[in-house]
């Protein structure tokens, strides 16, 4: 880990091959269907990865310009190209849309290159400086381990990942043991609220299945469950004064089951229905 956390030597034609490959890797991962909604995705839209080769490349770069000036670069390379790659193949207009966010943090990457390279001084300051860093990259696990406890094994790579950089950061930047230790400490304790908020508030995905129009005629005297219960509650809601009628899912854990709406004399209605972290489909069984 100390070699790849300084001991590089990041020429320019490195870091510009880098910045490509990144790009195009970055872009064809957001294409690609069967990479939708995991670990293989998840760089198209967090900063755990790119938090990590922004620090890969401070502590191989040979001063503070240096370091910003290919912190720069990197991005400004590496992240049009994410956008460019899309609208070329799917002739979509990604780049217009979001590329000026992605600008602000690319221009913002100078000054934190510049800083960012005191943290090869190895002085407790140093840690001010990588604390940033550690907080988004907990931020960022903690999002992706809550989606893991409810569509396992998907997000499992990217929560390994951040729970790893946060111990690794410390360990491979600093020299200093004192610096070194409470870097740990603070990454352990980021680590245990991962785990602790995770689990004292699970993942939720609640929505309205169906309503009471057309196909389908219910009230507040019917009962709507899954067949399965580790998937997840419904309930059947109803306006008093119009007398609509809604079933509410709250889903506890993606996969596949079915769903039975039963009337008050036991007449049953059968529904396949598949779940994932923010969507569904549901079908009437036999249909």
């Amino acid at each position: 880990m100390k070699k790849i956390f300084g001991g590089i030597n990041l020429t320019w034609p490195k870091l510009i091959i880098m910045s490509i490959i990144l790009g195009v890797y970055t872009a064809i991962m957001a294409m690609l269907p069967i990479a939708k909604d995991t670990s293989f995705s998840d760089l198209t839209v967090t900063f755990e990865v790119w938090i990590f080769f922004g620090i890969f490349i401070i502590m191989n770069s040979k001063s503070p310009k240096d370091s910003a000036l290919k912190c720069f670069i990197f991005f400004l390379i590496s992240q049009p190209l994410v956008y460019l790659v899309q609208d070329i193949i799917n002739h979509s207009n990604l780049f217009n849309m979001y590329y000026r966010f992605w600008i602000l943090w690319t221009i913002a990457c100078i000054p934190m290159g510049f800083i960012g390279y005191y943290m090869k001084k190895d002085k407790w300051w140093g840690l001010l400086i990588l604390a940033p860093m550690l907080l988004l990259t907990s931020e960022e696990g903690m999002g992706y381990f809550s989606k893991m406890m409810f569509s396992f094994p998907r997000h499992l790579l990217t929560s390994i990942f951040c729970i790893s950089a946060l111990i690794i950061y410390p360990l491979a930047i600093f020299n200093n043991k004192k610096v070194k230790t409470v870097g740990v400490i603070i990454s352990g304790l980021l680590i245990i609220s991962i785990f602790v908020i995770c689990i004292i508030e699970p993942p939720i995905y609640s929505t309205s299945l169906l309503s009471n129009g057309g196909n389908y005629q219910f009230d507040d005297t019917y009962k709507a469950y899954l067949l399965d219960k580790k998937y997840g509650d419904l309930r059947i809601e109803c306006e008093e004064e119009t007398k609509d009628c809604i079933i509410h899912a709250d889903f506890k854990k993606a996969g596949k089951t079915e769903l039975i709406l039963e009337s008050s004399d036991s007449k049953k209605t059968t529904f396949n229905i598949s779940i994932r972290r923010d969507t569904y489909s549901i079908k009437e069984k036999g249909n």
